[in-house]
């Protein structure tokens, strides 16, 4: 019997570049066995969406979903009635007409002031002093966290992601994370309260999912955004003379390199998926790294096309009951980050000398991105 190309697959060359090995597979073995991931993993885009909007054949609700087992019980771990009682609270504030009235000018002072931090350097490390901030700033301001300390959340966030990290990996959960979510529950308990049906306990599970998460994705979203624009310049001069094409490159960007590259399901009952017979409990991890460059519905899909008709079509934010409760003002710091840096810094360009590019199996970005400009940025 040949052997599945998928056993051969290793954690680290997920970590480095997935792309090549989930279009190897997309092609030949769109549901395959990872035994590196303890796994099957989905990286044809019909079969991700079809995981993704069935909830009843591949649930979240599992003692072994990865961030569950670092925060406990929230809206990402749950499905049906109890999914939607924990999410429900937290829903109205972060629809769009909300999110566009409440924090439209908060994200735009917020970008100019540390813009305005670095401005006159001509040079800055954008992950460190732009987009980890402002996402702080911003998760801190909807959870009604103001005052908490920017270094201590993202001591906290940068732990629970590591743990989560680690368990996708095939590690226990992390020390670091049980500290890390000790420390964020009794600072945060006590401004949270009970919210809406949910138990004090249950309101800072989903607190610290709706933090990790808004600090996380989006700051890969605005570094990611920036890399690829940058990494570009063809493309970066259409939005230049044309910058009602920056929404475009959002979603084209997300598409390319989704903030978050998988997330987790498990299979309620024994079925068969993509040619795969899948046993009831085994573990489905959904690529929406694989689906976003499924070459069946984006045409030279590893290209980075600002124009590209279909780019919102992408799965970065999933699909179905569990489709990102925060996009839209993810979508609206990202949006309103690389505007600002496009605008106020001329010849804005990566630093040659520092050259990154995203990595990560489970989170996605440029583990640092410097960049350089001429003048002051004023």
């Amino acid at each position: 019997m040949t052997q599945s190309p998928a056993a051969a697959i290793t954690v680290e060359e997920l970590e480095r570049d997935p792309h090549p090995v989930l279009a190897r597979l997309r092609e030949s073995e769109p549901v395959a066995f990872v035994p590196a991931l303890g796994g099957w993993l989905v990286t044809s885009r019909e079969l991700a969406l079809h995981v993704l909007r069935d909830a009843e054949t591949f649930t979240v609700d599992d003692a072994r979903f990865s961030t569950g087992r670092v925060v406990g019980p929230s809206m990402l771990s749950r499905d049906g009635g109890e999914h939607t009682r924990h999410r429900e609270p937290f829903a109205p504030s972060l629809r769009l007409a909300p999110v566009r009235e409440r924090y439209e000018s908060l994200v735009r002072a917020e970008v100019d002031a540390l813009i305005d931090r670095f401005a006159p350097t001509g040079r800055a490390e954008l992950r460190s002093e732009l987009a980890g901030p402002l996402s702080v700033r911003v998760v801190t301001q909807l959870l009604g966290l103001d005052g908490a300390e920017t270094a201590t959340v993202l001591r906290w966030y940068d732990a629970i992601v590591a743990s989560v990290h680690g368990i996708t990996a095939g590690r226990p959960p992390s020390g670091e994370g049980r500290t890390a979510f000790a420390e964020l529950s009794a600072s945060v308990g006590p401004r949270l309260g009970r919210v809406g049906d949910l138990s004090g306990a249950e309101a800072v599970s989903n607190a610290a999912v709706m933090m990790f998460g808004g600090i996380e994705t989006t700051e890969a979203m605005i570094v990611n955004l920036v890399f690829h624009l940058l990494s570009s310049p063809a493309e970066l001069e259409l939005v230049r003379a044309e910058p009602r094409l920056l929404a475009s490159a959002v979603e084209e960007s997300l598409r390319l390199e989704p903030a978050a590259a998988v997330v987790d399901r498990f299979a309620t009952r024994d079925v068969e998926l993509g040619g795969a017979r899948i046993a009831e409990r085994e573990l489905m991890i959904v690529s929406l790294a694989g689906a976003n460059r499924d070459p069946a519905f984006f045409p030279d899909p590893d290209r980075f096309d600002v124009r590209r008709g279909n780019a919102r079509h992408h799965l970065a934010f999933a699909q179905g009951a569990h489709v990102c409760i925060g996009m839209h003002l993810a979508r609206l710091e990202a949006t309103v980050a690389a505007g600002r840096l496009l605008d106020r810094l001329r010849g804005l360009r990566l630093d040659p000398r520092r050259r990154t590019a995203p990595q990560g199996l489970v989170f996605r970005k440029p583990p640092r991105l410097d960049v350089l400009w001429d003048g002051d940025g004023r």
